[in-house]
């Protein structure tokens, strides 16, 4: 599995902030023949009379030509793997990580606005 650019950056804001990586990655197995992979797991450090708070964290680097192709991938691979947690690991919450300048300048667009409103709503069903 290729790791995203900014894999290290990422994990190291992770533990920095308070959580404990426990995977990396994080394998899924969906059939025999089928698993995913999730850059990063971690759970809260900080938990104390409470269950540990768990994630799953995608990394997306956003580099190439086409942010819109990226953003396909992205969403794709979220999708899916939001699925597979919620099949196997409802208790993490799944999230995508991005550069800064792809969140405020692509991710601000109506149409890229759109279309998360659309996808997360649907996390409810």
């Amino acid at each position: 599995m290729a790791r995203d650019v900014f894999h290290q950056q990422v994990k190291h804001a992770l533990i920095k902030d308070g959580w404990q990586i426990t995977h990396d990655p994080l394998t899924i197995r969906i059939s025999e023949a089928v698993k995913l992979q999730i850059d990063l797991a971690a759970e809260s450090t900080i938990a104390a009379e409470r269950d540990a708070e768990k994630i799953a964290v995608e990394i997306k680097s956003f580099i190439g030509d086409s942010d819109i192709s990226a953003f396909h991938t992205a969403l794709g691979q979220y999708l899916n793997y939001w699925q597979a947690l919620e099949e196997q690991e409802v208790e993490r919450i799944l999230y995508l990580a991005i550069p800064t300048e792809t969140y405020e300048d692509f991710f601000q667009l109506p149409f890229i606005q759109r279309a998360l409103r659309r996808y997360s709503n649907r996390q409810g069903d």
